[in-house]
């Protein structure tokens, strides 16, 4: 089985970007404060699509689960513009993730 990865994802934003280049906002530090907000608001529509089904209806198959799958790829999507916005590499998230989990693991 394929991992579905950060580079991969990044690769499919940027395609996305590129092909909506005059009708999207563009990619640079700038529009990062905008591509957070924008996804703190699909966090939102994530939020309440639990709130709306129930947290043990999200987790079965069916109509509910696909729309917490589609909300939470929309926050990917967002997440995805952040770190090109920032020029932020899958390597340096990479570093910082393992450091923060080992500094977890370690916490209690």
């Amino acid at each position: 089985m394929n991992d579905f990865g950060i580079n991969e994802m990044l690769e499919m934003q940027k395609a996305l970007q590129e092909k909506y280049k005059d009708k999207w906002e563009g990619i640079s530090p700038e529009i990062g404060k905008n591509k957070l907000l924008w996804m703190v608001g699909e966090i939102g529509e994530v939020i309440d699509v639990i709130k709306k089904n129930g947290d043990h209806k999200v987790c079965e198959e069916g109509t509910e689960r696909s729309h917490l799958v589609e909300e939470l790829a929309d926050v990917l999507m967002y997440y995805n513009d952040v770190l090109l916005c920032y020029g932020i590499t899958a390597e340096e998230l990479k570093a910082a993730y393992t450091e923060k989990f080992h500094k977890n693991m370690r916490r209690w």
